[in-house]
Formats: C-alpha cells, structure tokens, sequence
C-alpha cells in the first residue's frame, strides 16, 4: 500500500486523474496479482488506479477467481477478453478526465487505440514510462528476503547440475536436467530459458542450447535462474571438465579478476558505469577488450532483467537497496567463452554478495 500511494502521488503530478498499468511486473507489485500474460497481444487484465479511492483490477472471466484471491484491497471489475472496449466506459464513470497509461509497454497499434478512443470520448490519455519501475528498482528488506531465498535455490539447482555434468551430454540435455531440477526443488518456473553453452558456442553470449555433446577441457558456460514466489535470481558459472589449459585458467582468472574489481566499487552513489569500467578496464589492458562486448549487470526482482543497467553507454546513480548482476564476460569466436555473474545488493558502504556458490573459485 505504501508503493500504491506513491504512485498515486506520481500520477497527480502528471496532473492525471488515474494511471492504467499494463505492464505485468508493475500489475504485480502493485497488487499482488500474480497471473500472467501468455503474449505481449494478450494481457490477463490491467490496474486502473484513480488518485482517490479504491484500485480496480479489470480482467475477464478466465482470471476473475485468482484476481478476487490475490488482488487485496482491489475492486475486481469483469471485463470482455479486449480490455479496451470496457475501459472508457470504465474511465467515464469514475469521472476521470485525465489517463495516464504505460506507454513504454503497450504495442503500438493498442496505444494508437487508446489514444483514439480518448480523443473520440473527450478523454485525455498521458503516456508516462518509467513511472513505477523506479520505484520497483529500489527493494524492501522483504523483497531481498525472497531473492535472496530465490538465489540460494539456484545455486542448489545448480550444484546438483555440476556434480552430474559428464563428457557426452549434450548442452540440451544438461539445459533440461537444470530447469527439471528447478521445478522439483519448488520453483515456480525458470526465470528464463537456460544457456548451457559449450567450446565454441561458449562465444556466443546468449547461446541457445544446441544438440551438441560437451567435451572434456573446453569451457562450458551454465547461466541459469529461476522464479521463487515471484522475485527472480540469475548466476552465471563458467566450468571445465577435466584439467584446463593454461590459456583457459588465464581467462578465467582474469574474468575473476575483473568481477572482483568491480564489487570493490559497487556502492550506494556511485554512477553505474564506474562499476562497469572498474571490469573493463582490467579485461582491456590484458588485450580483451573487443571481446567484453555487453554491460558489466543489471537489475533483478521481480522480473529477471529490470533498472538499472551497469552499462559504459549510459549512466545512473546506484541507490542502496538495489539488487544488481554482476557478470563480466570474455568472448573468443572460434575458441570459447567464460562469464562469472553474482547477485549483489548495494548499500552506503558497498555491497552485499547473495551467492554463496563458490565453484568459480575452484579454478
């Protein structure tokens, strides 16, 4: 409810009278709804909150019970299947005036809709982005209780995973092992499609697993994280089966290396991208730099990928209480790759490692 009046408090700044939130995290933390949407061309309802009186949650008959369960304090309206029909009807007889609307979401072709039916209806529509993502950017001591336990889960998958890896699987196999495990152990489902990426497809970032079989010496890397009660974890390990050569322990040692440096300068009012070129810096004086191609991290909560972003190209000031990846990567085509990701949260005298995996160390 605390999150709720600050957005009401948002949205009477942008001299609106009521905000329609779209996008299904924010419908989420806002209201404890949990559904979600099967497609961005198809929503399983929309928050309509005024600035004075009771939230509404609009959805259709395939959701009204889990609304009426999960959204307390909420008004449940039933809607047809397209939310838009219902919604001015909806808008006009709460007397609002001014909508505000999450336009950083919404398709095109439904924004021009919306637009349209405001300007037909005598309905002014705002478009807004950002307005509750910053709010979710910054987490309770109860939302980093649950990533927390959502991290720790992980890395048991995870374990489980490495001490079953042999030669010959393949990184499907592996891949599928990981999120069946994920399922068992009481996640409600991964966070996101699993990398198992091995030798030379270990240079492809965000691998798709493949058929092919993993070998003894080469680099594998495993990046995985899974949903628990929500809120989201996401560790990255580079391992080898078998003894490694010297050419891989250097990398590693030197994305170790990197991560390390950059969690000595991760906290609470430092720019973002200083975090990012503390780990840059040292891959590009050892001659990688072109190969450290993505941003050092970002955020984790409720949905895997979230403000902010540690990135070289644009910046924001870390606040304590944020939960953000930190994973430099070395890509080599042809050759291989190895990332090492942590989950961290920042405060005023630096930050806190979730992980307590220590595999990476191993090496």
């Amino acid at each position: 409810m605390k999150a709720l009046e600050k957005i009401r408090a948002a949205v009477r700044r942008k001299k609106a009278d009521a905000l329609l939130v779209t996008q299904p995290e924010n419908r989420r933390y806002l209201s404890g709804y949990k559904a979600t949407d099967l497609s961005i061309t198809e929503s399983s309802g929309a928050l309509l909150i005024p600035t004075r009186g009771t939230p509404l949650l609009l959805t259709d008959s395939r959701y009204q019970l889990q609304a009426e369960q999960e959204a307390a304090g909420f008004k449940m309206v039933r809607v047809q299947q397209n939310i838009l029909k219902d919604l001015v009807r909806i808008v006009r007889r709460l007397k609002v005036r001014k909508l505000a609307f999450e336009s950083h979401y919404l398709l095109y072709t439904t924004a021009k809709k919306l637009m349209d039916l405001g300007r037909k209806h005598g309905i002014e529509m705002i478009p807004v982005s950002s307005m509750i993502e910053r709010y979710r950017a910054i987490k309770s001591a109860h939302e980093i209780q649950k990533i927390h336990k959502s991290v720790i889960l992980n890395e048991q998958v995870f374990q489980e995973a490495y001490a079953g890896l042999r030669p010959g699987q393949t990184e499907k196999e592996v891949a599928l092992e990981i999120e069946a495990a994920m399922l068992r152990r009481g996640a409600e489902a991964p966070a996101f499609p699993t990398i198992v990426a091995a030798g030379p497809n270990a240079a492809l970032p965000h691998a798709i697993p493949t058929n092919r079989v993993i070998k003894i010496g080469e680099t594998v890397i495993i990046d995985m994280g899974l949903k628990l009660d929500g809120y989201c974890s996401d560790m990255t390990r580079t391992v080898v089966l078998g003894k490694p050569d010297n050419r891989t322990l250097k990398v590693i040692r030197l994305v170790r290396r990197a991560q390390r440096a950059a969690l000595k300068t991760i906290k609470a009012g430092i720019q973002t991208w200083d975090a990012d070129r503390a780990a840059r810096d040292i891959i590009s004086r050892a001659g990688y730099g072109k190969n450290f191609g993505h941003g050092l991290g970002h955020g984790v909560g409720l949905a895997v990928h979230e403000a902010p972003s540690l990135n070289r190209k644009r910046s924001n000031k870390l606040q304590s209480g944020m939960v953000v990846t930190v994973e430099p990567g070395i890509y080599v085509p042809g050759w291989g790759g190895v990332r090492l990701e942590n989950m961290v949260v920042v405060n005023d005298y630096g930050c806190t490692i979730l992980n307590r995996d220590t595999t990476f160390l191993d090496i």
